[in-house]
This record gives C-alpha cells, sequence and structure tokens, in this order.
C-alpha cells in the first residue's frame, strides 16, 4: 500500500520541471506584490561604485502571461546545451555504431582496474573545465558508454562524470576565459582599497592542483564505495565476445592516425606565430587566453563542431576498415543512430529550459545574490570566521544564479574590501568564490547543464523511476565531500599562510 501511495507520489523529471515553473510564478506574484527590494553596491565599467536596485518582476499577471507566450519558442530554439547536445551525439552515434567506442574502450579497460578508471574519469572531468561548459556535452554521454563498455552501470559513470563536472567547477589549473573575465572585476574591486593592486594569471596554481589531484581521488572512492553498490547491477542486453579481431585491431590503428592528424592540424591552427598558423585565434584580443577561449573566438563559438567532427573521421575511418560500414546509406544510418528514442529527452530539455527563462526573468535568484553581498559586506567578520562566511555565501547564491560572471558582477563590489580590509588578499577572496560554487554547481536546476545530467540519467534508466530530486540526492553526497575537502584546503593555506599560487599568499 505504502509503495504504491509513493510510486504516485513520486513525480516524472519532465513534471518536476511543471511544478517549479507554475511555482516560480507564483512566488513572482507574492513577492512583487509586498514590493520585495534590495539595493547593492556595483562597481561599474569606471571603477566607480553605483547603487543598485533589484526589484521581484511578477510574471504571475496577464502581462507576465503574454512574455511567458512570447518568448518561449525564441527561448528554446536559443537554448545552447540542445543544439549542442544535438550536434554532438551525431559524432558520438558514428562512434558508437561503427563499433568504435567498443573497440577502444576495450583496449582502455581490459587491463585497467575498475579503479583506476574511475580516477582517470574523474580527472579528465575536472580539468576538462578549460573547454567551458561542451565538456558537460562531451564527457556525459562518453562517461556513460565507457561504464557501458567496461560491462558497468552506465549510470555510475554519469553520475561521477557530472559530479567531477560541477564539483570541479572552480578548479581551473590552466587559465580560462572565465578566469580572465573574473580577474578584472576583482582587480577593479581591489582597487577601490588599494589603487595600485594588481593580479598574476596564476594567482590560484598551487591551491587548484592540490584540489584538483584530491578531488579526483575523493570522486573516486565516492564513487565506487557508495554510488556503484547503490545503483546496483545492469542488465545488458548481449555478452559480446571478449577480444579483438585483427580486422578491429587494424580499424583502430587507421583510426587513430587520422585522429591525430586532424588534431594536429587544429593545434597548429591556434599556436601563434608560426608560417601560416594561429589561424583559428581572434587576433582583436590582447592575451593569447583572450584569443582562444575569448567570446568571440573561433574555440568559444566553434568548438562543438570540432570535436563532432573529430567524432566523424574517428567513427567512420574505424567503421570503413572494419567494414561496418559499406556504403553512404550505412554512414547516414549511423549517423542518427544516438538520436534514436530521445523525444523525451527533447520535451525534459524544453521544460528545463521553460523553467531557467522563467526563474532568471523574475530577478528572484539576482535579490538573494545582493542581499548576500549585502550580508558579507555588513557582517563585520575576519579571518576564518568571513572565510566560512564567503564559502557559504558563495555555496547557496549558486544555487539561484549558477553564472560565474553574474554573480561575481553582485558580490565583488562588497566581498573583495571586505577581504583587504580584513587583511585577506582579493586573489584569496576569488578562490573562496570559486570553491563555494563547486560545491552546489550540481545541485541546482537553474544550471543550463543541470537537464542534460537529469536527461541521460533518464535514457540508462531501466526502472523508470528516475526523479530530479533522486538524481540530486547522488551528487548531494560529493558535495558534502568537496565541501569538507575545500574547508580544509582553505584553512591550511590561511593557518600555514603557504602562498596559493604563483606571487599570491592568502592575506596581504
Amino acid at each position: 500500500m505504502r509503495k504504491r501511495i509513493k510510486d504516485k507520489i513520486i513525480l516524472h523529471p519532465i513534471m518536476s520541471f511543471i511544478v517549479l515553473i507554475i511555482a516560480t510564478i507564483v512566488a513572482s506574484g507574492i513577492l512583487n506584490l509586498f514590493d520585495v527590494s534590495v539595493t547593492y553596491n556595483k562597481l561599474n565599467t569606471s571603477g566607480a561604485y553605483e547603487s543598485t536596485l533589484v526589484t521581484v518582476e511578477s510574471l504571475f499577471s496577464l502581462n507576465g502571461i503574454k512574455f511567458i507566450f512570447s518568448n518561449t519558442v525564441l527561448n528554446f530554439a536559443s537554448f545552447t546545451p540542445l543544439s549542442m547536445l544535438l550536434i554532438i551525439l551525431i559524432g558520438i552515434g558514428i562512434m558508437d555504431k561503427s563499433g568504435f567506442l567498443d573497440s577502444f574502450f576495450y583496449i582502455l579497460t581490459k587491463k585497467i582496474s575498475k579503479r583506476t578508471v574511475t580516477f582517470s574519469l574523474s580527472l579528465i572531468c575536472i580539468l576538462s573545465s578549460i573547454m567551458g561548459d561542451i565538456s558537460f556535452i562531451i564527457l556525459i554521454p562518453l562517461a556513460a558508454l565507457l561504464f557501458k563498455y567496461g560491462k558497468r552501470n552506465p549510470r555510475a559513470g554519469i553520475i561521477c562524470a557530472f559530479a567531477s563536472l560541477t564539483c570541479g567547477y572552480g578548479i581551473n589549473v590552466f587559465m580560462t576565459s572565465t578566469d580572465s573575465t573574473l580577474l578584472g572585476f576583482t582587480e577593479n574591486a581591489a582597487r577601490m582599497v588599494l589603487s595600485d593592486y594588481s593580479i598574476g594569471n596564476y594567482y590560484a596554481l598551487f591551491i587548484m592542483i592540490i584540489a584538483a589531484i584530491s578531488l579526483a581521488l575523493i570522486i573516486t572512492s565516492v564513487t565506487e564505495k557508495i554510488i556503484v553498490p547503490e545503483l546496483g547491477s545492469y542488465e545488458f542486453e548481449d555478452d559480446e565476445e571478449d577480444y579483438l579481431t585483427k580486422r578491429e585491431k587494424r580499424g583502430l590503428i587507421i583510426s587513430g592516425f587520422c585522429g591525430i592528424l586532424y588534431i594536429m592540424i587544429f593545434v597548429y591552427n591556434i599556436i601563434p606565430g608560426l608560417p601560416f598558423s594561429g589561424n583559428l585565434l581572434d587576433h582583436s584580443q590582447d592575451l593569447y587566453i583572450d584569443k582562444l577561449f575569448g567570446y568571440n573566438s573561433f574555440f568559444n563559438q566553434g568548438f562543438v563542431f570540432v570535436i563532432t567532427f573529430l567524432f566523424i573521421i574517428l567513427g567512420l575511418s574505424y567503421g570503413i576498415v572494419n567494414k561496418t560500414i559499406k556504403n553512404h546509406r550505412d554512414m547516414c544510418s549511423q549517423f542518427s543512430h544516438s538520436l534514436d528514442g530521445i523525444g523525451k529527452v527533447i520535451v525534459l530539455i524544453f521544460m528545463a529550459s521553460m523553467f531557467i527563462f522563467i526563474f532568471k526573468a523574475t530577478n528572484i535568484g539576482t535579490l538573494i545574490v545582493a542581499s548576500f553581498a549585502n550580508l558579507v559586506g555588513n557582517s563585520g567578520f575576519s579571518g576564518i570566521p568571513l572565510i566560512l562566511l564567503m564559502l557559504f555565501v558563495s555555496a547557496v547564491s549558486t544555487i539561484f544564479v549558477p553564472g560565474c560572471a553574474n554573480k561575481w558582477v553582485i558580490l565583488s563590489g562588497s566581498l573583495i574590501p571586505t577581504f583587504l580590509n580584513a587583511g585577506l588578499s582579493a586573489e584569496f577572496a576569488s578562490v573562496i568564490f570559486r570553491t563555494g560554487e563547486s560545491i552546489t554547481y550540481g545541485l541546482t536546476p537553474v544550471m543550463a547543464y543541470f537537464v542534460i545530467y537529469i536527461a541521460f540519467m533518464e535514457l540508462y534508466s531501466q526502472d523508470n523511476f528516475d526523479t530530479i530530486t533522486g538524481n540530486i540526492k547522488h551528487i548531494y553526497v560529493y558535495a558534502k565531500h568537496t565541501a569538507l575537502l575545500w574547508i580544509v584546503i582553505l584553512l591550511l593555506f590561511y593557518i600555514t599562510g603557504l602562498p596559493i599560487g604563483i606571487g599570491a599568499f592568502p592575506s596581504i
């Protein structure tokens, strides 16, 4: 009886997003009715403070409903995760159907322990932050197939990849375009207190290297000891022969050669200063990192198809050599292989995109973050209490405003001067901000790529009882361990005074 009642209460992810949409619309009307607002100090482009008022926009009205209806189609059409997913799945489809992934993952896993495979996957996901958001689209489906062809539950691979991508979100061993943007905000805020304050590009290198390796070890341990046993066994369709034929080995060699050649051509074109090189850089920028990863750079705008084309080359060359692709009809059929049966996934992404759009339009998230900015600025804390308060503020703010730059624009104007006046460096404040993000980044449905995680968990579900809350619980286990790890690391560096990066220390 209890099981029947529970089954009726459990909501499908699509229904959960519908409930969130309705709740957000109603909440916006109530908050607007009571004139809930927040004023905070924001740094403008000239580096001066300006008072900014944040109010809640009500969508619980005739104008609000008209706004939703008139923007829904445009919002869904421009929802980046959907277009990137569909394009990437074309490449993954031909790699999978041609047999390339089966053979490649067999070679990869046959003499390597499961724990080593999990650690390698986790570390790759953590370091993939250099690629930006596209890493969610590439690594989540590949992680599922890695575990599947390794005769392990593919859902464990999905959870491990998503946890590594989100808990490692703020861990950037390599400088990215996002880091460059945040650095500008941080310096401007710091110069309100110390006019000659400057920050180097590698201000967090040491602490990030330690965190990346430590986090990968923790995620591996959580995956193997908690998640894998919790998920249980997975039923596979068939048991294929446990060896590679000569033709399959030859296919791997040829496809590997073609893939390496393609990568070499691409890499040569992002290296400046060589003959006929640098063609894929944005030469309107000054810094190399912005030339490579800037908003208008080829890497930022075209990298999805660069990766997709690599996958097509690998799958196509393998299929031709291995005779799994005999003509153009086979090739076209394999292109669409990964797109078969994803109608429910598209509906799920539609509902998620609608929820994110509506939540952002209400300004509820911005209002909460602005309130936290005032809280830290007026706290009067210093030392360890200030460090823990900022970690908490960053973590909770991320649930409502996942966008890194959007939060830092609001928070930096209050947080950086507070840290400097307390004797702590702006670099350390920036590190704490990024670490706080990583704790809760995978727990919020407002994050655009959260739905990709939910979609693939649904795709590989064999019991049809997948829920958003159930999938969040998996990531929550990792989030707890990530929070504990970061508290230990941050306090260790603060107490010892060790440099967090090149020329940067916790205190000034």
